[in-house]
């Protein structure tokens, strides 16, 4: 026979679990995109109604804002070990590159990037979004420019080499990984990749 307590705990309402459903909603972002996920698909990932939805996250801009966030932080632990850890520009390239490779393409996890591979173009009333993606994109372009940068004041690079275009090229590497490993590209085939695009590292110092 079932207590009064028993009872109490089956007909209790299970308490939301936020960060559980950011990170769920984090995923089918990654999955099916901005655009290609719709506030049913969120809804029944989450297993909430749209009325909770709003009043956890407000809107799915707002969702969609915070599960990027969620990602990066995820992310920069990981990416600032290793450009510490570097000695030099090239070795954090290097072992950033590596590691997207192998991150890309994990099987317990969506394909590629999302903010690599995030909203590129969209609809006009989606454009806040694009631009945020974008504003990702740029900030991680600037990293690598600051660490390629960092290494020309040390003395390890030539003051002539172009930082920009450097630092261009090797965020538009990851971006192409990004896309690659969405379109069913292997970590080996990342890693061949990465082997490669090594290759146009300035050799003169």
């Amino acid at each position: 026979m079932e207590s009064d307590e028993t009872r109490k705990t089956r007909g209790r309402p299970r308490a939301f679990d936020r960060a559980l459903a950011l990170d769920k909603a984090l995923r089918l972002f990654w999955a099916q995109g901005y655009e290609g996920t719709s506030m049913s698909d969120l809804t029944s990932a989450l297993g909430i109604n749209a009325p909770s939805l709003y009043a956890a996250f407000e809107s799915k801009p707002a969702l969609y804002s915070e599960a990027l966030e969620l990602y990066l932080a995820r992310q920069h632990e990981q990416i600032t070990a290793l450009m510490d850890q570097a000695l030099s520009a090239r070795e954090a390239l290097e072992a950033m590159l590596y590691a997207a490779a192998e991150q890309y393409t994990r099987p317990d996890q969506p394909a590629g990037c999302p903010i690599a591979s995030g909203v590129l173009r969209s609809a006009e009333a989606n454009e806040a979004m694009a631009q945020l993606t974008a504003t990702h994109r740029r900030n991680a372009l600037a990293m690598i420019a600051g660490r390629i940068a960092l290494d020309i004041r040390r003395g390890l690079m030539s003051t002539q080499t172009d930082v920009d275009g450097l630092a261009m090229f090797y965020a538009g590497v990851i971006q192409g990984m990004s896309v690659q490993a969405i379109d069913g590209a292997s970590h080996a085939q990342l890693n061949a990749l990465v082997k490669i695009a090594l290759r146009a590292w300035p050799a003169h110092v």
